[in-house]
């Protein structure tokens, strides 16, 4: 057994499972944010239960977030000392920062929203709402910069074998860290966006809770479709930057072994790293050129450039990032579709479109793992790029079986967990969210109170 796959299997299970979880939340606070705010401008009470609602799957969301993800920090040491040593005087600030600055912030305020609703002002249960979504997309930039620092260090110089800190801002802005953030946080909205599409689809396929399903689904459909014409924005954006600083990465994207003027932007094919070729090559001729350099006539770098035990697994980089494509391609088309049909007034009467939309709560997750993954396996063979190979970073005191026994053991509890969640999910979907009348009549209850009292006074 080969110590450094199966610590690299581990790390990815337990990195891929809580990855289900932190986009979904930060999108949904989001929607819930525009939705407080709606109840605070207006006096909504139909705002006021659909947030309610979505709150209640935010905290189960997030619960389990949590819980997946205590286990994340503690590889570094186990499985990848030799890693935190040659780096941890890089990573162990932003990670630090991400628990201290952000983390905190969002749990606090998650349960003055979760529980005080019926307590509070709207004023108040907005600035929570507030200050959940800005903790969790702060959350996210610290684990962002963490991981962008691995992909282009900047900001450190060697000394005794050991990565130092020499400029703290540039380290966190390295040279793909705003790339990777704006790309990842608007994933983040399209997941939640998708999400309350399904459910709020749903429910007008089923007849129940129109009132609320219809009003989410127009909030659903915007973010999502903003979301999603800005991600091919955000994604070029990205794509040039790792076409300059990691062009091997950016080869196998394309699959792509033969330098190139012209180069050609690749629709579909089958890479055969062995061969050298792509088989059933479909490419746009020159747009590659123009995508990354801005002429047709620019030159892209294949991996005939590169030292052969440098190339990133080309085939299953290639595959994962064209499968985070087509599921960008599908969401994009889904919410310009459904835009069109609410123009028109046919809406909530095209259940052809309203059961396409049930399951694409599943693509923006689809999209998110197969992108991490292009992002993660294209740069192999090294963990921190250009200075630190992954097989160089691994524990030598932790056996393979031990780490086999791990990953055994993670897979089980994290089946659980997940199957927890589902349950838990679709109990609370399937329960929906309360009825606009019966909030009313309890503020009207609570109003009464201190009159009733005043009198019997």
């Amino acid at each position: 057994m080969d110590a450094v796959l199966l610590a690299r299997i581990q790390f990815a299970i337990t990195i891929g499972f809580h990855f289900i979880f932190p986009p979904l939340t930060i999108g949904l606070a989001w929607i819930i944010v525009w939705m407080k705010a709606v109840q605070l401008r207006t006096g909504s009470q139909r705002y006021r239960v659909m947030a309610r609602f979505f709150t209640k799957l935010f905290a189960i969301s997030f619960a389990v977030g949590v819980a997946s993800g205590i286990v994340m920090a503690f590889q570094f040491g186990t499985n990848w000392a030799e890693y935190s040593r040659f780096a941890g005087d890089i990573f162990g600030g932003p990670l630090a920062a991400e628990g201290i600055f952000a983390f905190f912030l969002e749990a606090t305020f998650l349960g003055i929203l979760v529980f005080g609703d019926k307590r509070f002002s709207p004023r108040l249960t907005f600035f929570a709402a507030l200050m959940v979504a800005l903790g969790a997309t702060l959350s996210a930039f610290w684990i962002i910069v963490t991981n962008s620092w691995m992909q282009t260090p900047a900001g450190y110089e060697i000394v005794a074998g050991k990565a130092v800190l020499t400029d703290f801002w540039a380290a966190v802005f390295n040279p793909s860290t705003i790339q990777r953030y704006t790309h990842t946080i608007n994933a983040c909205l399209m997941t939640g966006a998708f999400f309350v599409l399904a459910v709020s689809a749903w429910y007008l396929l089923k007849g129940r809770h129109a009132e609320i399903a219809r009003t989410s689904l127009r909030i659903a459909l915007v973010v999502g479709l903003v979301s999603s014409v800005l991600q091919f924005g955000l994604g070029h954006a990205h794509a040039v930057q790792v076409g300059e600083t990691q062009p091997a990465k950016m080869a196998a994207f394309e699959g792509l072994f033969e330098t190139s003027s012209r180069a050609g932007l690749s629709v579909f094919g089958i890479p055969d790293a062995e061969a050298g070729k792509t088989h059933l090559d479909v490419r746009i001729p020159g747009l590659l050129s123009v995508f990354l350099k801005g002429s047709v006539d620019a030159e892209v770098k294949g991996l005939e450039e590169f030292p052969r035990d440098e190339w990133p697994p080309v085939l299953i980089t290639f595959t994962t990032y064209h499968i985070m494509l087509g599921a960008g391609a599908v969401m994009l088309a889904v919410a310009g579709i459904g835009v069109i049909l609410w123009l028109t007034g046919r809406l909530e009467t095209s259940r052809w479109w309203l059961w396409l939309a049930v399951p694409t709560a599943l693509l923006p997750q689809i999209a998110n793992q197969t992108g991490w993954m292009a992002a993660e396996i294209g740069r192999q063979p090294w963990i921190v790029y250009g200075l630190m190979r992954t097989e160089d970073g691994i524990s030598a005191a932790v056996p393979a079986g031990a780490i086999l026994s791990s990953i055994v053991m993670f897979s089980v509890i994290y089946l659980m967990l997940g199957s927890l969640w589902v349950f838990l999910m679709l109990k609370k979907i399937g329960v929906g969210p309360e009825a606009v009348s019966a909030m009313a009549d309890h503020d009207d209850r609570a109003a009464t109170k201190p009159k009733i009292a005043e009198a019997s006074a």
